[in-house]
């Protein structure tokens, strides 16, 4: 080889190293990955396994986890079995991943099999107390004291500010003011709402003629700041008046268990609202949601939303387009 061509391989050496180099200091586009549980229900009352995958797999993801979220319904029959059966699978989260919950119809009522005929959480607060769960990542506060039916939660990933606000089955109009004031004050954060009970199979809000509604259980007789409030409620009186209020996450309805709705708040702003619900009654459910879940993967950089249905009981992703689709153009800001 001579000296014109050595000297030809070095600089193109130099510049691949350099290159490489380059690519490495580079920014990586942000990534933000939540996981939605929906109404684990049926697992805590018939099949533990499933449930135990799930958080299996949730374990072995959790270092790009940035919050799981579960949407309610955590028990069949707000029995001492089947809350030791879910307190036993999540307590493998604590400290390692941020997780909200949220009480659903099934988590509520005067003694076991009763749902929400009246506002009872005894057995959730007593299996997931407020001073054991205040201590773990991204808790912020909550409504009531040493109740977690009513929380908030706070994260922050590169320059995205997030709050997840996990409100009661049929908030009550107290719960409602509480969470109007609360959104209001943390302007600079982007809202996630969590509740069991919001969106309809039809992709819409769940409103009048609509079956599972809050107002149809024994809590839906109470009045004044007890009285309840059903999806299209919750929107008129709490989500579209914040501009940054940008998410809603629901469960609890049946028939296809899921729908999707994106509208406009009253600053213009997108809010993206999903249903999905796999528990045993839903149309095609098998084992009580055969471990279905949620994956969003939010691309901050390109403002894109990716939402999968994957089951680590099965190991398989569901591939129809109401489980599986991507939303693009995203609005992250806060809207003030």
């Amino acid at each position: 080889m001579n000296l014109a061509n050595q000297k030809m391989i070095r600089i193109i050496y130099t510049y691949v190293l350099i290159g490489i180099a380059f690519a490495a200091c580079q920014p990586k586009s942000e990534e933000l990955t939540i996981i939605l549980l929906p109404d684990t229900q049926t697992y805590a009352e018939k099949y533990p396994e499933i449930l135990d995958a799930q958080i299996d797999w949730i374990e072995k993801e959790a270092n790009r986890i940035a919050v799981v979220i579960q949407q309610g319904d955590l028990t069949q029959n707000n029995s001492e079995a089947e809350w030791a059966t879910v307190r036993q699978a999540f307590r493998r989260l604590d400290g390692k991943v941020p997780y909200v919950l949220a009480v659903g119809n099934h988590d509520m009522g005067s003694e076991p099999g009763k749902f929400a005929d009246v506002r009872n959480t005894t057995l959730f607060n007593t299996f997931f107390p407020l001073d054991t769960m205040s201590t773990l990542p991204a808790f912020g506060g909550v409504f009531e004291k040493d109740k977690l039916d009513n929380a908030y939660y706070l994260l922050e990933s590169g320059n995205l500010k997030l709050m997840v606000l996990s409100l009661e089955f049929g908030p009550r109009e107290s719960v409602l003011d509480w969470a109007n004031e609360l959104v209001a004050n943390h302007k600079d954060r982007l809202i996630i709402l969590n509740t069991h009970c919001y969106m309809y199979s039809d992709s819409t809000r769940q409103g009048h003629g609509d079956s599972w509604r809050a107002q149809a259980y024994g809590i839906g007789k109470d009045t004044g700041a007890n009285a309840v409030n059903d999806g299209e409620q919750i929107w008129e009186k709490l989500v579209k008046k914040h501009p940054n209020i940008r998410f809603v996450f629901s469960g609890h309805v049946l028939n296809s268990g899921v729908g999707t709705l994106v509208s406009m708040n009253e600053a213009g702003y997108p809010v993206y609202q999903f249903l999905a619900n796999y528990q045993e009654g839903v149309r095609g459910s098998e084992k009580g949601g055969n471990g279905w879940l949620r994956v969003l993967s939010l691309a901050v950089d390109s403002q894109e939303l990716d939402v999968k249905t994957y089951s680590p009981y099965i190991n398989e992703y569901r591939q129809d387009e109401e489980h599986n689709f991507r939303i693009k153009h995203l609005h992250l800001g806060t809207g003030y």
